[in-house]
């Protein structure tokens, strides 16, 4: 995608680069880039798989917990 402004007559550089700048907020390339520099990798299956059994293994520690708990 590329964008062109042209200088009209009688136009001054900083309406130009206003102009410029304007166009480029309103299509929407600039958020475009920026999401793309923060990109994070999708997780591996192995990772997944790790993640979910630590998930479980709290899950079960913190059931034990509170039926370890002393009564209110």
């Amino acid at each position: 995608m590329t964008l062109q402004v042209t200088k009209k007559d009688k136009e001054t550089s900083q309406s130009l680069v206003h102009r410029f700048t304007k166009t480029v907020r309103q299509s929407g390339t600039l958020l475009q880039v920026r999401k793309g520099q923060f990109h994070k990798r999708a997780k591996s299956a192995l990772a997944k798989k790790r993640s979910a059994l630590r998930r479980v293994e709290r899950r079960a520690e913190k059931i034990k917990a509170e039926k370890l708990a002393k009564p209110k």
